[in-house]
């Protein structure tokens, strides 16, 4: 009776996990895929620079159902060799990371003065980026809880938020060190790989998944984790549902304390930041266990359980397939521009660029439908 009680539990937060993923990546795809990024609304654009909206709320998500993933499988690096375990960490680190840096790359090729195919240089391709920071937050943090434990790792997490403070206010410049030029992430990142490795997209050489700002974001993937094996415990009861709310509504208020010294900021991902987003994690997490296990309603949930149960590939399709649509060219337009400024821009600039968006996502949703059916799930 006991192991059908714990079997089903486990059973639920998977789903629970997979739904919590799914909507994730959805939200992922819609935000990096408008029509149209000069008429995009304000809520699918990331904070200029400290701040907060909606969008900024969508890859500490990711992190967090990655924690949340791992919870389970711990109990399967248990009764496996050591040596086992951490070459399935280093291997899926390592596999994670190189096609995240892969993606930067690709395609490749690109066409000289003289349209002549030539290979994209290596010196000018961004070395981290989003799939690069899950790579390394993934595995530093299963090293730490193969070895430490919950406890410490917890205790370890709140430990780097603090560290992360000091070091932007010690190795920042004097009196701008969250400032956009003259915070320790862009410092060191500049010295370690250089500016030509680096994001342009702030319309300076500057990183949002640099090195540095990668210590705090392992808090996300920490409690992630946290969450996991406390829910596994608790199972399906109201007493661990408050609990995981009141620890959502606290870490909101101490992140909200905390903003008055150490801006939200997202691109720099502040302790601040990583605090507000697990703690919102939190909060949504448990409406999904509320609505789905105790109110028992679950129509219209497997929409994101397909996503949710391929999210890396569904994710880095959704990437590849928007270089592609940027290569093909419908005279000298390229496709991407073509479909918003033939299609999308009748519906209105704005609405656009949002269906636009919700156009892509459904059609890499599709294909997650029919790997779904075929029971196709990738996994590194």
């Amino acid at each position: 009776m006991i192991n059908s009680t714990k079997i089903s539990a486990e059973s639920y937060r998977f789903t629970a996990l997979d739904i919590f993923r799914g909507l994730t990546v959805c939200f992922m795809i819609i935000v990096n895929t408008s029509g149209n990024g000069a008429t995009t609304f304000w809520p699918l654009k990331h904070a200029d620079w400290n701040g907060f909206t909606p969008t900024d709320l969508v890859f500490p998500s990711f992190l967090f159902a990655v924690g949340n993933a791992m919870s389970f499988v711990m109990k399967k690096w248990e009764t496996m060799k050591q040596s086992e375990v951490l070459w399935k960490i280093f291997k899926r680190t390592v596999l994670i990371f190189a096609i995240g840096y892969l993606m930067y790359w690709f395609p490749f090729f690109k066409l000289d003065a003289q349209s002549h195919l030539t290979l994209s240089p290596i010196s000018q391709t961004r070395i981290f980026g989003v799939l690069q920071r899950i790579a390394l937050c993934y595995g530093i943090v299963a090293l730490m809880v193969y070895y430490l434990g919950t406890k410490k790792t917890i205790w370890l997490g709140v430990f780097f938020l603090v560290a992360y403070w000091a070091l932007l206010s010690i190795f920042g410049t004097p009196g701008l060190e969250f400032s956009k030029t003259g915070n320790a992430v862009l410092r060191l990142d500049t010295w370690l790989i250089g500016v030509n490795h680096l994001y342009t997209g702030e319309g300076f050489p500057f990183d949002p998944e640099g090195l540095l700002s990668t210590l705090p974001a392992l808090f996300n993937v920490i409690a992630g984790y946290a969450v996991g094996r406390y829910l596994q415990k608790k199972g399906k009861t109201y007493e661990g549902l408050t609990k995981l709310l009141l620890v959502g509504f606290v870490l909101l208020f101490i992140a909200y304390c905390w903003n008055s010294f150490f801006p939200v900021n997202k691109k720099l991902w502040t302790s601040s930041y990583a605090l507000l987003t697990v703690g919102l994690d939190c909060l949504i997490l448990s409406v999904i266990i509320y609505i789905t296990d105790f109110l028992g309603k679950t129509r219209g949930t497997y929409f994101f359980l397909v996503t949710g149960k391929n999210p890396l590939s569904i994710y880095l399709m959704s990437e590849l397939g928007v270089t592609i649509l940027w290569m093909i060219h419908i005279g000298k337009e390229p496709l991407f521009s073509w479909l918003y400024n033939h299609i999308f821009i009748y519906s209105g600039d704005y609405l656009g660029a949002f269906l636009f968006s919700v156009w892509w996502m459904l059609t890499c949703w599709l294909v997650g439908f029919i790997m779904d059916k075929n029971k196709i799930y990738i996994r590194l």
